[in-house]
């Protein structure tokens, strides 16, 4: 059973192949901002990339830019089909490459959910990759002699302030390590001395955090020594200071901030996948219309485009019957093979 025929008279295929020219030319720009958006995911994930333990994440961006090229080439066909598609001496050269053609844009149009379906997958993946990432450069933080890690505390200021942040979780991130490079401790200061020798690791640890921590909108200067002494400090309740540093943790700040980014980009996606879906479904139409054309004197007449020649319980029964048709000849093939290798005795 044809499955959504309609009638084309040769009006309608008129206008279905001048719409469809037009709409093949939309989905080639819409192909081309696809692109562009991968490139800029993939652009804005490579800059924090220090702070990110793997790049499975990457597989969105490189998706995106592999199926809008593939978009770019199968709308430019379609400009091409639908240009020659009311001259029926021209067309029938199109006609052998029409179903691989239609099938490559199928699999190429669903392949463009598949960066959408996996950014709201891999959350969890991000933040993983985030925590331990931003964990390994704040403790490689006081490493700015270190071939490898110079940049590190420059990426890490950079993060804190450009997103509002501080810490992994939340500034108390800061306390647990020794961020503070022993070029810049007083050895010979008794307070320096008795932090030291109270760490089993032998660090200096106390409770502050870096320049970067703190909050401009304060109304006071930043205080980000002492955090926890509220006698260390004038007028001064840490519990009720939340202006003073930010209080959020750059790994809930990044997360955010990557997952309405590819929220934006995945709507983008969706509207374009849209486009490309409408453009497959009017080739298809056109060019099941005109191969009733084909090789007939009179182009005028009218005739029936469909999108599927069967009904979708009779491809399916279809494919099933070759798939068991083919399990069924590697079967006899494998029996015959071991029934050559293992001959019975005479």
């Amino acid at each position: 059973m044809v499955l959504m025929r309609m009638k084309l008279p040769f009006e309608r295929r008129v206008k279905l192949a001048q719409g469809l020219w037009l709409l093949s030319w939309t989905a080639t720009l819409a192909g081309a901002l696809t692109f562009t958006l991968g490139c800029l995911l993939k652009t804005e994930l490579q800059r924090r990339a220090e702070v990110m333990d793997n790049t499975e994440i990457h597989v969105v961006p490189n998706t995106l830019m592999v199926v809008s090229l593939a978009s770019l080439g199968i709308n430019y066909f379609a400009g091409r089909v639908c240009q020659e598609a009311l001259d029926a001496g021209r067309f029938p050269r199109w006609k052998a490459f029409m179903k691989p053609y239609w099938g490559a844009s199928l699999f190429f149009t669903l392949l463009m959910l598949i960066p959408v379906i996996i950014s709201y997958a891999m959350k969890g993946n991000l933040e993983s990759s985030l925590e331990i990432g931003l964990k390994n450069g704040i403790r490689f933080y006081k490493d700015t002699d270190t071939p490898g890690r110079c940049f590190q505390k420059q990426i890490i200021d950079r993060l804190q302030m450009e997103f509002k942040c501080c810490g992994n979780t939340d500034y108390k991130d800061w306390f647990q390590v020794q961020w503070v490079s022993n070029h810049y401790l007083d050895f010979s200061s008794k307070e320096v001395k008795d932090r030291v020798r109270s760490n089993v690791d032998g660090r200096f640890l106390f409770d502050g955090v870096p320049f970067s921590c703190c909050n401009p909108s304060s109304p006071r200067p930043c205080i980000q020594d002492r955090l926890n002494n509220n006698s260390a400090h004038y007028n001064y309740e840490h519990q009720t200071e939340e202006l003073n540093i930010y209080a959020r943790g750059c790994r809930e700040a990044l997360v955010t901030y990557y997952m309405g980014l590819m929220n934006s980009i995945g709507a983008g996606v969706l509207s374009v996948f849209l486009v490309q879906s409408s453009v497959l479904v009017s080739l298809r139409y056109l060019q099941t219309a005109m191969e009733a054309v084909a090789g007939q004197e009179n182009t005028e007449i009218e005739t029936e485009g469909y999108l599927l020649e069967n009904g979708m319980k009779e491809i399916v029964m279809e494919y099933l019957n070759r798939l068991l048709a083919f399990v069924k000849l590697n079967q006899v093939g494998g029996e015959e093979v071991r029934a050559g290798a293992w001959p019975t005795p005479a």
